[in-house]
């Protein structure tokens, strides 16, 4: 039995709370039929920790946080709190998060389902067995970069500045990991940029150029600029296996990629740190999609990419590949049986709920267990 492997929960605002309640039940059924358990605590964050505790995250919950082995988080946000300073603001938590836990490199699957090979807006030749890796560089960048902000010129002209910077060290370890996953998946990297109009492009390209000539020259490397990227993304998405790239493309190349597989619903994302001296991995993992207000509380929301973002931490932070895999068997299962939620409803198929769609996986988790 894994035992004292502490999990934090943070299911935040909007749907948040909703997706995480099925994989909750998910844990249970793993307690019962798989002989594993977790210490389990659940904090507050984003907008519902702000009105409760003055800020997006306490230091409390940053500090359990980076004390535990995972780290659930739901989604962020709302338009009730778009009016709060930014430092406080629902995503300023996840950004702090992702820095105080050193979670440099961010892992977006974009994989379509054969039973869902028809919600997507591309035909089905081109996404049919589709399963790209999107390997975002997750603490540096534009969003980090400094100086940034508003400052007056004269009476009638700002400027606004955001930087974008980045290190040797942390183009070099991003690299690292691209090259790493690569091995395990078809030796294939496509690095992206722009380094034909910037200069922490032509920096990247360097710097990943070195790292693969130095100690991955077995793994077939290929660079590519963002804005082509995004177009053969559409036009054809099945030659990139694993995309590396920078913290503002991987944001927006992710997103586009999400459209492939038919919905935002869909996708799961890992966020993990370097392995430390004493072997521990800190990771989180989220949903792609947002806290969806406009749905929130209706019970319709889809629970897939939290489900399968908690496959993912049982992959990279617990090491446990084979309830991993039995979980997304269950997903797949269940989508061939004809259940959707609204976001990926079909002609002829059955529309389920937030709970009916996780009481389905749990279905599926006893028919292949044979319970």
């Amino acid at each position: 039995m894994i035992k004292n492997k502490k999990l934090l929960i943070l299911p935040g605002d909007g749907i948040g709370k909703e997706v995480i309640e099925p994989v909750l039940d998910i844990i249970d059924w793993m307690a019962k039929y798989k002989s594993i358990s977790f210490d389990i605590s659940e904090r507050l964050v984003g907008g519902e920790a702000y009105d409760a505790e003055g800020d997006s995250i306490s230091d409390k919950t940053l500090d359990e946080a980076i004390n535990s082995d995972a780290v659930l988080f739901g989604a962020v946000g709302g338009p009730k709190w778009d009016n709060v300073e930014r430092e406080k603001r629902p995503e300023a938590a996840l950004l702090k998060l992702r820095k105080e836990l050193d979670l440099f490199a961010n892992l977006r699957p974009a994989i379509v389902f054969d039973a869902l090979v028809n919600a997507s807006s591309l035909k089905k030749e081109l996404i049919l067995g589709l399963d790209i890796l999107i390997l975002r560089e997750l603490t540096s960048g534009v969003y980090f970069g400094k100086p940034r902000g508003i400052e007056s010129i004269n009476e009638n002209e700002k400027k606004a500045v955001d930087t974008q910077s980045y290190t040797t060290s942390e183009v070099q370890r991003i690299a690292r990991v691209a090259f790493d996953l690569a091995k395990k998946r078809s030796n294939k990297v496509t690095s992206v940029e722009k380094a034909n109009v910037m200069e922490t492009g032509m920096f990247w390209r360097k710097i990943v150029s070195e790292i693969h000539e130095s100690e991955y020259n077995d793994v077939n490397l290929t660079h590519m600029y963002a804005d082509n990227c995004a177009m053969q993304l559409i036009r054809e998405p099945k030659q990139f296996d694993l995309i590396v790239t920078d913290n503002l493309f991987g944001d927006i190349l992710s997103d586009c990629a999400a459209m492939l597989t038919g919905s935002l619903g869909m996708l799961p994302s890992a966020s993990i740190s370097n392995i430390d001296s004493t072997g521990k991995r800190l990771g989180m993992y989220e949903p792609v999609h947002g806290s969806a207000p406009d749905i929130a509380g209706q019970n319709k929301a889809n629970p897939l990419a939290m489900i399968m973002s908690f496959a993912m931490m049982l992959k990279y932070s617990f090491d446990m590949d084979d309830e991993s895999k039995l979980i997304e068997k269950s997903v797949q299962k269940v989508l061939a049986n004809g259940l959707r939620t609204l976001d990926i409803s079909q002609k002829g198929m059955q529309i389920v709920s937030t709970d009916e769609m996780g009481k389905a996986i749990i279905e599926q988790l006893n028919v292949l267990m044979g319970n």
